[in-house]
């Protein structure tokens, strides 16, 4: 009998605009289990950078969330802090996007390449990276991991899509981007175990195009680990 991968899915929060992309989110979870694997949400336990009303597109001033509280709802309470999750306890890593990613678990979406990444979070990728184990990162969390892999002699090959901005600061960090056109495909670093896919850095892209791209990623990770 097969063993069952235990998988590690790091969330922002809850929201695209402040948080976790909720979508992105749902399908990883859908791909991991027709796949067999045993899903593990995890999530800072720390008030988010801001919240944003999801109608209006504004910052709500002066409302805080806290990030593992917002994620429990898409994990429905099965969720852990990332402080009490042990990178050795994984087989392999799997990050959505949302603006969170950005704003919360790094300051890419205010500072670019001069971002700083959360202590909490570097430690707990870059061990995935250190045991070679296989990690996904979708829509914008290649650029959370090429701040994570900064100065660190790696150079990740990745893609966010085709923003030239964004691929253009990954690439000043280090990184190899690839433009990919759609949601709907995938780029595979075989020397770091790292699959990448843009999702909705297309913000038109079809929900079964994005599937699409996270199942084929999802598939790659687990065949790796």
């Amino acid at each position: 009998m097969a063993k069952v991968l235990d998988v590690a899915v790091l969330l922002a929060g809850c929201g695209y605009l402040d948080g976790a992309e909720i979508r992105e989110t749902v399908l990883t979870l859908l791909a991991l289990d027709q796949h067999g694997a045993k899903a593990h949400c995890l999530a800072l336990d720390e008030d988010q950078h801001h919240v944003v009303n999801h109608l209006t597109g504004q910052v709500v001033e002066g409302q805080g969330r806290n990030m593992l509280e917002e994620a429990a709802r898409i994990a429905r309470g099965q969720i852990k802090p990332l402080s009490q999750a042990d990178p050795a306890d994984f087989d392999a890593l799997i990050m959505p996007g949302g603006y969170g990613v950005a704003k919360n678990h790094c300051g890419f979406a205010f500072e670019g390449t001069d971002a700083d990444v959360h202590p909490e979070v570097r430690t707990f990728v870059k061990a995935f990276f250190d045991a070679k184990k296989p990690i996904g990162a979708l829509c914008i969390a290649p650029a959370l991991v090429a701040l994570c892999l900064k100065d660190s002699g790696l150079h990740a090959t990745l893609t966010i899509g085709t923003d030239e901005g964004c691929s253009a600061a990954l690439n000043a960090l280090g990184a190899r981007h690839q433009d990919r056109a759609t949601a709907r495909e995938i780029v595979v670093d075989d020397a770091l175990n790292l699959i990448t896919t843009p999702a909705y850095m297309f913000n038109d892209a079809r929900l079964s195009d994005v599937f699409v791209g996270i199942e084929r990623t999802v598939a790659e990770v687990i065949r790796r680990a």
